[in-house]
């Protein structure tokens, strides 16, 4: 493993960070994600999709934790509404209902465009 320095660990995180962003506004959309994947059996079972996105929840959270942790802002590229859902940490329908505003959806296409 190679050492990071101060910017590079900063680089590494956002880009793990908007990975993971990317993954669980995917999941959202129910689009293909690398969960899919690993589950290919599963994509006829209706869970399914409630499952893929509190694993990508999972991730978003366990990213942003670590990026704390690290004292490296993870707020970036989220809206203060998105800021505040991550830190309530639970996955509740106001989460899936609200999660993009309409400048969101913008950036979310264009993501998810990147992405693809």
């Amino acid at each position: 493993m190679s050492d990071f320095g101060p910017n590079e660990l900063h680089d590494f995180f956002q880009e793990k960070i908007l990975h993971a962003k990317v993954s669980f506004e995917r999941a959202l959309d129910c689009k293909h994600t690398e969960f899919d994947d690993l589950y290919p059996y599963m994509n006829e079972q209706p869970q399914f999709f409630w499952y893929k996105r509190y694993v990508a929840w999972a991730e978003l959270l366990t990213v942003v934790r670590l990026a704390s942790d690290l004292h490296i802002d993870w707020t970036i590229p989220f809206s203060d509404r998105q800021v505040g859902f991550i830190n309530e940490k639970v996955l509740q329908g106001k989460v899936l209902d609200h999660w993009y505003s309409e400048e969101d959806n913008r950036q979310s296409e264009t993501l998810s465009q990147m992405e693809e």
